[in-house]
């Protein structure tokens, strides 16, 4: 019996053996980085989710935009009334809105005010000011049957437009005339100028102090101080005095 040739060339030796380990390795590595990959978009994904709650919660504290009354329903129109009478117009309007079921057409009814500073008595005060007398705001969907109530509301003159045909205001002069309210804040008040309680050239007589019971003409006014100069004739010769508001009055 002849001996068997051993062919040994697929029998695995130590070059093999290591060979196989450093594939292994390199597979391992190969599944580590897949996973790394795979893994990414969910970290994205994290991270989107957070940016979107820090979004959410910067929402929340977020300063409220002011709402123009512009955007409001409607459009604002301008009514003419009798001069003296717009609070009651007003209200007889409001009556005939309210009894005639006009609500959903006609929305709003505003006597535009600012506060202005006055001189009283020697003393600043803020008053309140129609800014236009003898007239009101109307803000409506306007149609034959809202003109009709409105028009014929007692006290209403006309309807303000060209060829008395009523023409809404634009946005410019509705938020000039209404101030802009931010929802939840309170607005300051519309500052109109100082009006004075006296006036250059007019002749005022003097109430108290060494010149009680003169009279004089008003050359200068300091409103910062709240004082005048006045022209008083002192043994025939025309004297500037200066005085507070205070120590002197109208004729």
């Amino acid at each position: 019996m002849s001996p068997v040739d051993i062919d040994d060339t697929n029998t695995p030796g130590p070059d093999d053996a290591e060979s196989a380990a450093d594939a292994a390795v390199v597979t391992e590595d190969a599944v580590a980085l897949d996973a790394d990959v795979v893994a990414d978009p969910s970290d994205d994904v994290a991270d989107d989710a957070g940016a979107d709650e820090v979004l959410e919660e910067d929402d929340l504290y977020a300063e409220p935009k002011p709402q123009s009354p512009y955007d409001r329903p409607g459009r604002w129109y301008v009514v003419h009334t009798q001069s003296g009478y717009e609070k009651k117009v007003k209200q007889n309007l409001e009556a005939r809105i309210a009894s005639m079921g006009m609500d959903e057409r006609i929305h709003e009814v505003v006597i535009p005010m600012e506060d202005v500073v006055e001189f009283k008595n020697g003393k600043k005060v803020v008053v309140q000011k129609k800014v236009f007398p003898g007239y009101l705001l109307v803000r409506c969907e306007l149609d034959d049957d809202s003109w009709y109530v409105i028009r014929n509301t007692p006290g209403i003159v006309n309807f303000v437009g060209q060829g008395g045909k009523p023409s809404p205001l634009l946005r410019r002069e509705v938020e000039t005339f209404l101030q802009v309210k931010v929802e939840g804040v309170e607005a300051p008040p519309k500052r109109g100028k100082a009006r004075l309680e006296y006036e250059l050239s007019e002749t005022v007589r003097v109430k108290e102090g060494p010149f009680a019971d003169f009279s004089g003409e008003i050359v200068e006014i300091n409103e910062d101080q709240l004082k005048l100069k006045v022209l008083v004739n002192i043994f025939g010769r025309e004297t500037p005095v200066e005085l507070e508001f205070g120590q002197v009055a109208k004729l």
